[in-house]
């Protein structure tokens, strides 16, 4: 992966494709490689005509990991998305964010629609709103240094995936306590591009698509059968949907 500096901070990334471009922000505890390339989704894209930019948010994968809370304010890694696509010259992007991604995309389509074609919310329906959680367990569970002590599911959940992805649990707890920041409804009712909710049927920590759906005008939902918060990221009827979108809406290469 290539690097540059976002305020301070070195963010890694990869670009690769040609095309339309379109950035792809992971989710909480993820990284670029982790949510988009092994799942095949930097490849289907790539092979669908895209230029294709994912990058590892700060305090995940390559990137910088400071243990400051307030260096995750989602604003700022929203920042990140928005000087990632400066430093590569691209003025105008479609953007898919999954999980605490789609948090982070929605920032960047409020507070720079000019960069925002299209976008794409993963993972993360009506919780966008009104917060999802409560997170307190899944912060305990990154900080302790007694796994076995761990009851909360949820908790237990992310603590073996961190410990999968050999993460930094002391800055993902930070990023945790600062990124579950609400959208409010007013706000999500300004924007004025295309916008798909993907989100698995079976995902409980979500909240409903449909909900948000009411919000935001010109989107549309795509159910993801059979799936939960985290099977749903590399499954097929989600790229399939993910791909008629962007043909629909004219945004696919020739």
């Amino acid at each position: 992966m290539q690097s540059f500096l976002s305020n301070g901070y070195s963010i890694a990334y990869l670009d690769e494709g040609k095309g339309p471009p379109i950035l792809l922000i992971h989710g909480f505890g993820s990284s670029a490689r982790v949510n988009w390339v092994n799942p095949g989704w930097v490849d289907t894209l790539v092979k669908a005509g895209r230029r294709v930019i994912a990058f590892d948010n700060r305090g995940h994968g390559h990137s910088d990991k400071p243990h400051d809370v307030g260096a995750y304010r989602v604003a700022a890694m929203a920042e990140d998305a928005r000087n990632l696509l400066q430093h590569l010259g691209i003025a105008r992007a479609d953007v898919m964010g999954y999980s605490m991604g789609a948090r982070i995309a929605a920032f960047l389509a409020l507070g720079h629609p000019e960069m925002v074609k299209s976008m794409i919310l993963g993972g993360l329906g009506y919780g966008i709103v009104t917060g999802i959680g409560p997170w307190g367990p899944v912060v305990d569970a990154l900080e302790t240094e007694e796994p076995d002590s761990i009851a909360d599911p949820i908790g237990q959940m992310f603590r073996k995936f961190a410990d999968q992805t050999k993460s930094d649990r002391v800055a993902l707890a930070a990023c945790m306590k600062a990124t579950r920041q609400a959208i409010s409804a007013d706000d999500l009712a300004t924007l004025r591009l295309p916008v798909m909710i993907a989100v698995g049927e079976r995902d409980e920590l979500a909240g409903s698509a449909a909900d948000l759906a009411e919000i935001i005008p010109n989107a549309e939902v795509l159910d993801i059968p059979k799936r939960d918060h985290m099977l749903a990221v590399g499954d097929k009827v989600y790229k399939a949907g993910v791909l008629a979108f962007l043909e629909k809406n004219g945004l696919r290469s020739a």
